[in-house]
């Protein structure tokens, strides 16, 4: 059974930071590229970051320089930590795992205010 499970989310003042954290169930996390998402009602989910098996990351334009994804294949633990966080940051972040799994955690709010 795949399971996703994030913590870390809260209400932070904007240029501040948190730490997300998502804990995978299996030994599969390893092998498996990992990312994270965020959703705003009314918008589609948009990607966030991601990094494959190799550590080799990728960023939007939006929060490069500001978010950094990583991993700890020890712990099946998947983290993105965002620094400078800025209003338009507010949504839910949910994390994934790419196929053959492509399976998403249930989510965890993230609320930067002015």
């Amino acid at each position: 059974q795949v399971e996703l499970v994030e913590s870390g989310g809260g209400l932070v003042q904007a240029g501040g930071s948190l730490r997300l954290a998502c804990a995978a169930s299996g030994s599969w996390f390893s092998i498996i590229t990992m990312g994270w998402f965020r959703q705003v009602p009314g918008k589609q989910r948009e990607l966030v970051a991601l990094i494959t098996t190799g550590d080799i990351p990728t960023y939007p334009d939006s929060v490069k320089g500001r978010f950094t994804i990583s991993r700890d294949n020890a712990k099946n633990t998947l983290y993105l930590q965002m620094n400078t966080l800025k209003p338009e940051d507010t949504a839910v972040y949910y994390c994934k795992a790419w196929p053959p799994y492509n399976a998403w955690g249930q989510g965890t709010q993230v609320t930067v205010s002015s």
